[in-house]
């Protein structure tokens, strides 16, 4: 979904005047239901930082990855990794 950024704009400006009392909680599960046992396997897991590199790419490669919109370096890291992982189990 995409949208402007006035529209978002307008969205937090219409959330941030909401009281508490306003906002409806239903739809949230009630986590009390999985026990202890779900939160003693828990394991907080932390995203390993990137590394900035400068990389040269033909501009018809970079073109079409832009073309795609927003985010286009996460997934060219995507299809990085799919390769990574493919040749892996090979």
């Amino acid at each position: 979904m995409q949208g402007s950024k006035k529209s978002i704009k307008s969205d937090l400006a219409r959330i941030d005047a909401l009281k508490d009392e306003d906002i409806d909680y239903s739809e949230i599960p009630d986590l009390s239901a999985l026990g202890e046992e779900f939160w003693d396997k828990a394991v907080v897991k932390r995203a390993e930082p990137k590394a900035q590199v400068t990389i040269r790419l033909d501009r018809e490669v970079l073109d079409w990855f832009k073309s795609q919109g927003k985010g286009y370096q996460s997934r060219i890291n995507a299809v990085l990794r799919a390769y990574k992982e493919a040749r892996n189990r090979a």
